[in-house]
């Protein structure tokens, strides 16, 4: 039984959204900060899967206690599927988001609009102290723009658009964003697995 959940994170929106997620099922969320003893924790996997096990089993080694991490990205086609897990460092180690938007725009100046294809994807992997590991992914389509549009939002949001919603990532309001994007998908996915659990 979880009552108690370690998030591999030091954002505290990330970590506010996610305790509304687990409303009601009576479970504390912390974040990776209130265990300094953790340190960093060197992402060196190959892929998003291996990036996000490789950060929820250090902090649950390090607190005993169930622990949850997510590695994200965006994934452009014509790119190769590139940025991928180097997102978000994509224009180098002293990166901004604007950097690595202008880096993306240089790269696909010129390749053709219905060759921009892009997709953001989200892994979550939840280890517990018996050892089980459970992992779930989302995905959001949609395409990069020529120019940024929108200010709201991180990363790559303003180039990301969605067809179906005639907006970028940027764009969206939180609860569309929520309801849409590739975090969203995958953190639903997450809740089901943890209510499970918490019911066992």
């Amino acid at each position: 039984m979880i009552t108690e959940l370690v998030l591999a994170s030091g954002n505290k929106g990330k970590i506010a959204e996610f305790q509304r997620l687990l409303e009601g099922l009576d479970i504390q969320v912390h974040s990776m900060k209130e265990y300094p003893e953790i340190g960093e924790i060197v992402e060196d996997g190959h892929t998003f899967k291996e990036n996000a096990l490789i950060k929820a089993r250090a902090v649950c080694k390090a607190t005993g206690k169930a622990a949850m991490a997510d590695d994200s990205g965006l994934v452009v086609d014509a790119l190769g599927g590139a940025p991928g897990i180097y997102s978000a460092r994509f224009a180098g180690e002293q990166r901004s988001d604007a950097d690595n938007n202008a880096k993306v725009l240089q790269l696909l100046e010129h390749v053709e609009d219905d060759k921009r294809t892009a997709r953001f994807f989200c892994v979550i992997a939840i280890v517990l102290p018996d050892g089980r590991e459970f992992t779930v992914e989302g995905t959001c389509a949609g395409t990069i723009l020529r120019a940024l549009q929108g200010e709201g939002g991180f990363g790559y949001d303003p180039l990301f658009y969605v067809a179906d919603l005639d907006k970028t990532f940027a764009q969206l309001s939180m609860e569309e964003k929520n309801r849409i994007s590739h975090r969203g998908n995958a953190n639903r996915k997450a809740v089901e697995i943890i209510r499970s659990l918490k019911n066992e």
